[in-house]
């Protein structure tokens, strides 16, 4: 038990027996980002605990399903696409910022495939670290006919300065939506990768009997 909350306190879980990896650390990051990730690795090797690092969280319909939840937040998309009323301010073209460069840009053009699909309209990929970047996606946008414009971080949060977001944001001239944050498919998804990484079943995950 005293194991147990160390490990949480120092950001992971071991529930492994000694021959195997005593943590599983899950990055928080919703697509590759090589930057962090080395440094990531380099704190798990520095910590001399044999633990196993798991792929990040995205690409993943739950992701799509949060950027569809804080865009709405914003008043930038309908909250269901089954109701009738509109919302005024609602984007008919999104920017999804991601960083990490073009590996970080397609990952997130895939989550950004299924958001579309939940907003019927059209989603474009674009690296916040990389100059001029954003800027010729709403170019793209703009020019296949899109006139209200709204960015949608691909992001959990603290990888990246918030004020580098507002800037985005303000050089493109449109509205943007809050980081995915403590959205509870974080949770959800971060859950996923821990289990899988010590072999247990879904529904073990979630307490239910295997039949």
């Amino acid at each position: 038990a005293a194991r147990y909350e160390q490990a949480v306190a120092a950001g992971v879980e071991g529930l492994r027996e000694p021959d195997g990896p005593v943590a599983v650390v899950v990055p928080l990051l919703a697509g590759p980002d090589n930057a962090l990730l080395r440094q990531i690795r380099q704190s798990v090797n520095d910590s001399r605990v044999a633990a196993e690092l798991t792929d990040v969280l995205g690409p993943h319909p739950l992701l799509a399903e949060a950027l569809h939840v804080r865009l709405s937040e914003a008043g930038l998309a309908r909250a269901d696409r089954a109701r009738l009323f509109t919302v005024a301010t609602a984007a008919d073209g999104i920017v999804l910022a991601s960083v990490g460069g073009e590996e970080a840009v397609q990952a997130a053009g895939i989550t950004g495939m299924l958001l579309a699909a939940r907003l019927a309209v059209p989603v474009m990929a674009a690296a916040l670290d990389q100059e001029g970047s954003i800027s010729s996606v709403a170019e793209q946008l703009r020019s296949s006919g899109s006139q209200q414009l709204a960015l949608a971080p691909y992001l959990v949060g603290p990888e990246i300065d918030a004020t580098l977001l507002a800037a985005a944001a303000e050089e493109v001239g449109c509205s943007m939506a809050e980081p995915l944050g403590a959205y509870p498919a974080i949770g959800k998804l971060a859950l996923a990768k821990y289990t899988t990484a010590l072999g247990i079943a879904p529904q073990q995950a979630q307490g239910t009997p295997v039949r």
